[in-house]
């Protein structure tokens, strides 16, 4: 490539010498390059035209940008292969491909989609999607348009009852309702599709009538249309699932998901250059008001009376609850793994189970005032000799108890018999013969007359006292070294 000024001396030498070669002699170049120089500063210096190649695939072209254009550049290069040597096209797959991306490179530019940025307007959308987080979690996600308020939970699944009761909670967080709630066609919240018009479900219908928004609907395998929350399930991808993954539960997971939308709402948003908890504050004077009951969401709870045990069956098992509560109606819930009764009266969650089998009953103490007590068959007098034999106290309740457990089919007949020998000796006397017939496991009457008879002579067991401790005298000892034989012999020797 030659210099501007080194083109200046070539063409001053050309125009004294006026041949090719002498210039070229002169400025130390050959006479090539003196003739292209020369040529493109009578041409205006302009660099001549360059002779238009020809491809193997130019007889096919026209056939290929028809086809692009019929299918609004869609059609792949590997279905139009097959037309295109039908046409007469011998070339490789490899070069075909080539002219179908430039087809379809020049049918796009004179073809815009027509996309623009978004102009969002205050108090006007709510943008809402799902994500799939791994693990068997789901992440719902939110934001704000205007404000760029987040709010992201996580679940495990993507039901109507689940999507309903999150966008219940975000416009509690919000603390206000938008007017426009914008979601991709996500089956939970479609009826069906009819003339390219999305068709609600009744549900969604119901609760968008009762916090008073309008549903709108994504344009179908379209997600740049709701670009702003698909970047948000991404960012919550990459931010709050990755380093925090993976989480024990659901309950530990939307504490962290709180947790991080606290945090990304306080700081500088890059796009809007504010704090989106800032902007709510502005955007919520636009906004509609919060209705202030949550309406229903999915199929009504299961209703319990509870009996007179202070349980609900479900799920032919039992399950305790307050005993204040026994008459009242309850509601009966599943979730999460546990079963939770709610007083339908106060809203309040009364009693909290792990379920159980059918047939076997989960009851906790603290329902019923304490533990379980022991069970106690109390004794209770019917006859008059009954009555005047247990007036006598707990001894002779604990006699006719033992009595009876040892099979004394004559047990009657006895209390008629020591009620004649109380007459005879004594209420105190029978007392302890009764304490000392319980005591021994005597429980006939007879035994009775023959404590009483053998008087207050007899010995009286007592407990084992504390155990006798005697310093022994020190005495002398050897070592078993010395019942050795070789000892044994010396001593035998010495004594002989």
């Amino acid at each position: 490539m030659k210099s501007s000024g080194e083109v200046m001396d070539i063409i001053a030498a050309y125009r004294e010498v006026g041949t090719y070669r002498g210039a070229a002699a002169m400025c130390g170049t050959t006479h090539k390059t003196v003739k292209r120089i020369i040529e493109r500063a009578l041409a205006g210096d302009k660099a001549p035209g360059r002779k238009q190649r020809e491809h193997n695939y130019d007889q096919v072209a026209g056939l290929v940008a028809e086809k692009v254009r019929a299918t609004h550049g869609k059609i792949s290069a590997k279905r139009l292969l097959p037309l295109a040597q039908a046409a007469g096209y011998a070339g490789s797959a490899r070069n075909f491909r080539r002219l179908v991306a430039q087809a379809k490179t020049d049918w796009r530019r004179n073809n815009h989609r027509g996309r623009r940025p978004a102009v969002w307007t205050p108090g006007q959308t709510l943008v809402i999607d799902w994500g799939d987080a791994g693990g068997g979690l789901h992440v719902f996600c939110a934001v704000l348009a205007w404000s760029r308020f987040r709010f992201v939970r996580f679940a495990g699944n993507e039901r109507a009852a689940t999507t309903l009761g999150f966008l219940a909670e975000c416009f509690e967080t919000l603390g206000a309702v938008p007017k426009v709630v914008l979601a991709d066609r996500m089956g939970c919240l479609k009826g069906g599709v009819v003339a390219n018009k999305v068709i609600p479900t009744a549900d969604y219908v119901r609760f968008a009538t009762h916090y008073g928004f309008r549903p709108d609907w994504c344009e179908a395998a379209d997600p740049e249309s709701k670009g702003i929350v698909e970047n948000l399930v991404g960012y919550a991808k990459r931010d709050l699932v990755v380093p925090q993954a993976p989480f024990d539960d659901l309950t530990t997971a939307n504490l962290a998901a709180r947790a991080w939308c606290a945090e990304v709402n306080t700081v500088t948003h890059s796009e809007i250059c504010a704090v989106p908890a800032e902007r709510l504050a502005r955007e919520r004077q636009v906004m509609g008001a919060l209705p202030s009951l949550r309406p229903q969401v999915g199929t009504p709870p299961i209703t319990r009376k509870v009996d007179k045990l202070s349980c609900v069956r479900f799920g032919s098992a039992r399950y305790s609850v307050p005993t204040r509560l026994i008459g009242a109606t309850v509601a009966v819930v599943e979730a999460g793994g546990r079963l939770l009764v709610t007083d339908l009266a106060t809203g309040q969650i009364v009693a909290d189970h792990t379920p159980v089998a059918p047939g076997e009953a989960a009851v906790m103490d603290e329902h019923y005032g304490g533990p379980r007590p022991a069970p106690r068959r109390a004794a209770r007098a019917r006859t008059e000799t009954e009555k005047s034999f247990l007036a006598l106290g707990p001894a002779a309740e604990t006699w006719l108890t033992g009595s009876a457990a040892s099979g004394n089919t004559r047990l009657a007949a006895d209390l008629v018999e020591l009620a004649a020998l109380q007459v005879c000796h004594g209420e105190q006397a029978l007392l302890a013969a009764l304490e000392r017939a319980s005591r021994f496991r005597r429980w006939r009457a007879e035994d009775v007359r023959s404590i009483l008879a053998a008087g207050p002579g007899t010995p009286q067991p007592t407990a084992a006292g504390q155990a006798l401790v005697l310093e022994l005298p020190a005495v002398p000892t050897r070592s078993l070294t010395d019942y050795t034989l070789d000892k044994l012999s010396d001593t035998i020797g010495q004594v002989s």
